[in-house]
Formats: C-alpha cells, structure tokens, sequence
C-alpha cells in the first residue's frame, strides 16, 4: 500500500497505520452462512442446517467472497474446501459469532425482566424441593406452573388412542394427527392437559395437529407402562391414516427419553419408523452417576437424590443400562433424522451433546441446536422467551419439512 509524504507527516510516530475496515455489505447471515459451510464442508447438510435452499446458500456465501475479496471455499463436483484465507476467516467468526450472542444474552439478562419471570415461575418449584415435599404435591405445583401459559389458537378435543386416554391439538379445523407429542415430567409428572399449550404451539409451527397421550406415570405404573401407551399412542396414528415417514415424535425432557425409548422398540420389533424425531432438552441419561449443580438461581433445584428417586420409580427394578431406556448405549444405528435441542445453562445439556455425538457416529443425521438459555426445558416458555419461540419454530418447521418430503416424494429430510 503506497503512503503520500503528506499522510506519513499526519501519522503519529511509532504508530501503525490502520488496516482497512470490514465491508459494511457484510452481514450476520452471510458469517453464519460460511460457517455452517465450513464445518459442514457440504452445501446441502448446511442448506439444510440452516433451513435455506442451496441456491440460497449459495448465493450468500458468493456474496461474502465479492463483498471481502478473495475466495474462502474451493469447490468441486465431489467435495467443498477450505481455502488458506477461508481458513483464517473460520476460527475469527466462530469467535465473533460467540461474542455476538453472548453479548445479545448479557443485555437481556442485565434488563433482568425475562430471567425474573422464569425465577418467579420455577420459584413454587424450588421451594417445594429444598424443602423435600411429597411427589403429590410437586405433580400439583407442576400442574399449576403450566396453567400460567396461555393456549394458543388450536382446537382441543379428547380421544382415545388404541386405548389411550390423550388429546388431539392442532389449528383449526382439526386434521388428522401427524405429530405425536410425548410429555416431560422425569416419568412421574406433567399430563396432556397441562402441557397442551407447548404441543398447540408446536403444532402450529408445524402447521400440523398433535397426539398428546396421557401415558401412565411412575411410580403407581413403572416401566413399560408408559412406553407401551406411547406405542398404542402411535399405532393409533398409523391406523388412523397417518403414513409412517409423515409423522413426527417430540417430546421434551424425559419425554424425549420416552420418544427414543419408543424408536428402538419400533426398531427392535421391525415396525414403521415415523419420518423424524425432535427431542427438546432431552434427558436420556437415568444412572445420574454424576453429580448435577445448576449454574444459577433460575433452573429448578431438584437434586441429584430426587431425579435418581424418580428414575427408580420410572425404572421399578429394570436395568438402567438396558438400551431401551438408556440410549447413550444403545445401537441407535437406523433411526430415522434427530433434531436435537439444548439450553447452554441447562443443567443437564451434556445429554443433548452426548445424545448427538452417539447418533452421528452410528450414521444417524443429526442436528444439534444450543440456544444461550440458562434453564432446563426452555421450550416451555415459548410465550414469552425469545429463545422458546424460535426453537420452538424450528422443531415445528422440522416436522412441517419430515410431512412435506413424505408428500412430494423427497424421502425424510436430514436436519444437518
């Protein structure tokens, strides 16, 4: 770069001049765009990934290249690179990506209001485990937490699944169900009733209509007494009209353990497999061997010794290491498509890690999804935390594409 006599006299000595700032064109999407390419290196999975078209995706990350100058990727019919330069560019966007989020989650935490509802929901909760309340009244103060949610613009009515007693919940008029909505509540607590305003919002990100089974509760009935109702549940749906590859299984928390469990009996038992499974904050792990502290004061506190009381309960003296009910050691080899949500502060977010990294290297496609929430089951907020609503949307689009590929003959998606 050449400097005239006149800007080297202006130039403060022993300074450096300034290196040329970035683009203005360059945008927040066009980062995001590179890196899933980058750590994809295949420009469907990040098509996919990032819920664009390939043309899309490849029209942003052109733009990037033009708009900073050099070329960040080579490209071949076989395979996609990094170049030297695109390799530079990787590591300083992750960073600033982090840096971006965090700074987005800093500024909602300083303003305090979203993280001072969830402290006063989660907060009935808490109180009732320091002080080691009785299963009865935690179910009830369960019931009560979700009554404060607001039911979105769905029609609700009561059927019986293959034996089941569950709700139908979808945007009006009611269609037959493709989404089977399976409850958290560790095994012993949650209903359909209670939790029919996070299924009615799935639902309507999906634009679907949701079986939300009232599957049996531990202790009184311990295991397979809720995975059975989830397979009547889902064999109602099939008999129903539903085609297999056009359902969709969700569930969240232990509800996401069951919807597993439910995939490799289907497996085991040679049955249809539906077309893709969203597990929200799931819990999969029921040995609890290692020691759970929440990183803050929103979370509930249930400790260590409840969660394994309410495992014990589920279980009833089956293994807890049996593959079907622990899939962090079980072949997961043929499962259908996983999208895989997490919160960063979630107290137990090492199982949607741990979940993921055990589904792809049995050739499951997966997608992880991390939003910076520091709560357990998330999702449950939707009506009010941004984070909620957007993960939300996303697990409602990925059933919505799991149905749109059944129909027009595109084969399952892959969430990666």
């Amino acid at each position: 770069m050449m400097v005239s006599m006149e800007d080297a006299r202006r130039t403060p000595a022993g300074k450096v001049l300034p290196m040329p700032k970035a683009p203005d064109g360059v945008e927040l999407r066009h980062l995001r765009a590179f890196v899933a390419v980058a750590e994809e290196l295949n420009f469907g999975r990040a098509a996919t990934r990032l819920y664009l078209s390939q043309p899309a995706l490849s029209r942003q990350i052109r733009a990037l290249e033009r708009l900073i100058g050099c070329d960040l990727l080579r490209r071949s019919t076989h395979r996609v690179e990094l170049t030297v330069a695109g390799e530079a560019l990787l590591d300083r966007t992750r960073r600033l990506l982090d840096d971006v989020d965090d700074a987005v989650a800093t500024t909602r935490s300083v303003g305090g209001e979203t993280e001072g509802r969830l402290a006063r929901i989660w907060e009935p909760v808490n109180d009732l485990t320091s002080a080691g309340s009785d299963l009865q009244t935690l179910r009830n103060v369960c019931e009560e937490l979700h009554a404060q949610f607001p039911l979105p613009d769905v029609d609700v009515r009561p059927v019986n699944a293959g034996g089941v007693p569950s709700l139908v919940v979808g945007p009006p008029p009611a269609a037959p169900a493709t989404l089977l909505y399976l409850h958290g509540g560790g095994y012993v607590m949650g209903s359909a009733f209670g939790y029919r305003h996070l299924a009615g919002a799935l639902a309507l990100a999906a634009e679907a209509t949701a079986l939300v089974p009232e599957y049996r509760l531990a202790p009184e009935h311990p295991f397979p007494a809720a995975l059975e109702d989830a397979l009547r549940a889902y064999q109602w749906m099939l008999d129903s009209g539903a085609a297999p590859d056009e359902v969709t299984v969700a569930g969240d928390s232990s509800g996401a353990g069951l919807a597993l469990s439910l995939l490799l009996t289907l497996k085991a038992q040679g049955l249809p497999m539906p077309g893709g499974a969203a597990l929200l904050c799931p819990g999969v792990d029921l040995t609890f061997d290692d020691d759970l502290e929440p990183s803050n004061e929103i979370q509930p506190t249930l400790t260590v010794e409840q969660l394994r009381s309410f495992a014990e309960s589920y279980l009833g003296g089956h293994p807890a290491d049996d593959g079907v009910v622990h899939p962090l050691g079980a072949d997961l080899t043929g499962l259908p498509p996983l999208l895989i949500q997490g919160g960063t502060g979630d107290v137990i977010v090492e199982d949607a890690h741990r979940l993921a990294d055990r589904a792809r290297r049995h050739g499951v496609d997966t997608r992880l999804e991390l939003y910076p929430v520091d709560t357990h089951d998330f999702q449950v907020f939707w009506s009010f935390l941004p984070e909620a609503a957007d993960a939300v949307e996303q697990a409602g689009r990925f059933a919505h594409d799991t149905r749109a590929a059944r129909d027009t003959g595109a084969g399952a998606p892959s969430p990666r």
